[in-house]
């Protein structure tokens, strides 16, 4: 089976056919970096990593392109509520989501551009609108004309024109009809300014991510993403500008799903964020990665720290059969077909929770294995299982999770006081002191260290 993915544009799953053979072209909409990121947000970036990393598995050359968007309306009014420059909150914030795209595991894009750097592309495209009777110039702004495309606005977002409401980007009276979008605001007081052929100003939401879309990935691209919010006015606007351009632009749309606490969308401004570094006092990073992948990218995720919970307690059963697997077999086969089922699903629109079913099935067997002490088998199945938890990047024994997980230093340290404990404990079982034995655990389970007896010895692990 070959990859197949839903297309928001056709309401339906095609196979996916890419530009160039062999190469993939993705662009997903990053962060507007007016605030730092709650989990919502990131679960795009999660999302879109396992695509990437399935494509890069299945042999695509992946150029991976997330934006920034660096400048806007919100950003520039946090930046008066807090009396700075607008740059100050947007860095801050950028810095915020980097750091919570690299602590779940996200592998750094290709190519990370901002809008403000874009200027140039942005004005050269709008220059191309207007000369083909797409868009005009009012009163310092400029303006997509909405009729002068009729026939295909609204075909992303399954829309009819006449059913639209007024484009609420601006509270301009020069537009010639209500619904007609920014592409560029014209200058206001103590807002930042970029010259153009019609006067300073700056750039609309939507132009920016079609300069950058075709200035990094081509004029005709394979597939543009984001959460399913941004469908419209944002990619309808984007689609319908790039393509009056003369652009072909995305060939394939995908949303992911939005993360709600009770009926809501989270968002910034329901004021029930919440951010990254509250999340992962409950949970590691790698268990809300797990949390945020298991479900279909399509489906809706309704937060609850019971859910999130027991997300952690499936990923710990994955990795406890790694960690005790690994103690018996110490080269790992990283070429191991991966089992068929596994391919299939994430073939298959990328369904990782049906992908995931077959991990906790290898593990099942796994754990078989090593009851019974079969070490050709269990090296089998340990190879299949970090090789299927590599690609949707939850692989305990890769670097990224045995080095972020708990600080080195502090591990080595609790390591080497734990192994002391522990080996007192083995001396008064070994005179038969099984009281003495027992006190030594438990006053170790006090202090939130769990320990667990194997045929290789005694183990330990933080408690969660």
């Amino acid at each position: 089976m070959s990859l197949h993915l839903y297309d928001t544009s056709v309401r339906t799953v095609r196979e996916f056919v890419p530009v160039e053979p062999g190469r993939a072209s993705i662009y997903l909409c990053g962060a507007t970096v007016q605030a730092p990121p709650h989990i919502g947000h990131i679960r795009s970036g999660v999302n879109f990593d396992v695509l990437r990393r399935w494509m890069t598995r299945s042999g695509y050359e992946v150029n991976f392109c997330r934006n920034v968007t660096d400048i806007d309306d919100k950003i520039i009014r946090v930046a008066a509520t807090e009396e700075v420059p607008w740059f100050v909150i947007a860095e801050r914030n950028q810095r915020a989501f980097t750091w919570a795209y690299e602590v779940l595991g996200c592998l750094p894009p290709t190519v990370e551009p901002r809008a403000t750097g874009h200027v140039p592309e942005m004005i050269e495209l709008m220059e191309r609108l207007i000369a083909a009777g797409h868009a005009y110039a009012a009163d310092g702004d400029v303006y997509f004309d909405v009729m002068s495309y009729a026939d295909q606005y609204g075909s992303l977002s399954n829309q009819k024109l006449e059913n639209m409401r007024a484009a609420g980007d601006t509270e301009a009276d020069c537009k010639r009809d209500s619904r007609d979008f920014a592409l560029w605001k014209g200058e206001k007081p103590g807002e930042p300014t970029w010259p153009t052929p019609w006067g300073r100003g700056r750039p609309g939401w939507h132009l920016e991510c079609s300069a950058m879309a075709t200035k990094y990935l081509g004029s005709t691209f394979d597939i543009h993403g984001g959460g399913v919010d941004l469908i419209f006015p944002h990619h309808e606007n984007e689609l319908t500008q790039s393509q009056a351009a003369g652009d072909g632009f995305a060939r394939y749309w995908m949303h992911n799903g939005m993360l709600k606490i009770g009926a809501e969308k989270m968002s910034k401004s329901l004021g029930n964020s919440l951010l990254i570094p509250e999340v992962i006092k409950k949970v590691r990073p790698v268990e809300l990665r797990y949390y945020l992948a298991a479900p279909h990218y399509r489906s809706p995720i309704e937060y609850s720290e019971e859910a999130l919970f027991e997300a952690a307690t499936a990923y710990q059963r994955i990795e406890g059969f790694v960690t005790r697997a690994a103690e018996v077999i110490h080269d790992v086969d990283a070429h191991a077909p991966l089992p068929q089922a596994f391919s299939d699903a994430l073939d298959d629109d990328l369904a990782t929770s049906q992908a995931l079913a077959v991990v906790h099935e290898v593990v099942r067997e796994g754990n078989v294995a090593l009851a019974q002490g079969n070490k050709e088998q269990v090296a089998r199945l340990l190879a299949e299982t970090q090789n299927m938890l590599d690609v949707l990047g939850l692989d305990p024994r890769s670097e990224q999770w045995r080095s972020s997980s708990r600080d080195t230093g502090m591990r080595a340290t609790v390591d080497a006081l734990v192994t002391v404990a522990l080996e007192q404990r083995q001396a008064a079982r070994a005179r038969k002191d099984f009281a003495a034995a027992d006190s030594i655990r438990d006053q170790l389970a006090d202090a939130g260290i769990h320990v667990e007896d194997t045929p290789q010895g005694p183990r330990w692990e933080l408690s969660r």
